[in-house]
């Protein structure tokens, strides 16, 4: 394969990449969109946005389909190709997790006492926060491989963040003794899963700075 084909193969498989992860940006901003509707009652735009992040998560599957396939298809960067699948997948499950909490918000509709709407906002933005981080690291490891780690330390930062809130938010949630133990425990549940948004981001920039140490070797 000539050099400059090869070249033009590339910059498309990282055109797709890129699209990829406007994909999981946009998940971030849909699910945080959804929580806000459904704290507000607003349950119409909350359908709304279900069927948006819904579209989109479909969009990101087929996406990531693409660029797995053509990674084996055409042997495009086979130094580093395992990790560029792992990193896919690990970005694909940030997806998965808004939308999922999306979709528990809609399947179990918990009451969330209104005092706690705002931690619950600040829980999620840091979470989106960490997760936008991500994505900006994983765009610098294809296009600018130096400037990965001006991203990386900032998905740390919110996830650190985001657990003062989460912490913060149960101990009020379980300083309510006026709420029964299985309401209490339900919305600790929810706490959880936006806190484990962020974790998960956290931990896909640990994996990627490995990946980030082994193509510099």
């Amino acid at each position: 394969m000539g050099e400059g084909l090869l070249k033009k193969k590339r910059i498309g498989i990282e055109r797709q990449v890129g699209e990829f992860l406007d994909r999981v940006s946009e998940a971030g901003l849909l699910c945080r969109g959804g929580m806000d509707a459904y704290l507000r009652k607003e349950m119409e735009t909350f359908a709304t946005t279900l069927e948006s992040i819904r579209d989109t998560e479909h969009h990101g599957d087929g996406l990531r389909r693409t660029i797995e396939t053509e990674l084996y298809r055409k042997t495009l960067i086979p130094e580093s190709r395992g990790d560029v699948m792992e990193l896919l997948e690990d970005m694909d499950a940030l997806l998965d997790r808004f939308t999922g909490l999306i979709w528990q918000f809609e399947i179990e509709r918990p009451d969330i006492c209104l005092e706690f709407h705002d931690d619950f906002r600040e829980l999620l933005q840091y979470s989106v926060e960490a997760v936008e981080a991500a994505v900006r690291s994983c765009r610098a490891f294809f296009t600018e491989l130096h400037a990965v780690s001006d991203h990386m330390h900032k998905v740390s930062f919110w996830e650190k963040e985001s657990d003062k809130v989460s912490t913060r938010l149960q101990r009020a949630i379980f300083g309510r003794e006026d709420l029964r133990l299985s309401h209490r425990m339900h919305l600790r549940f929810f706490v959880k899963q936006v806190d484990r948004i962020a974790d998960e981001a956290e931990d896909v920039a640990d994996r990627l700075n490995i990946y980030v140490l082994k193509r510099m070797l």
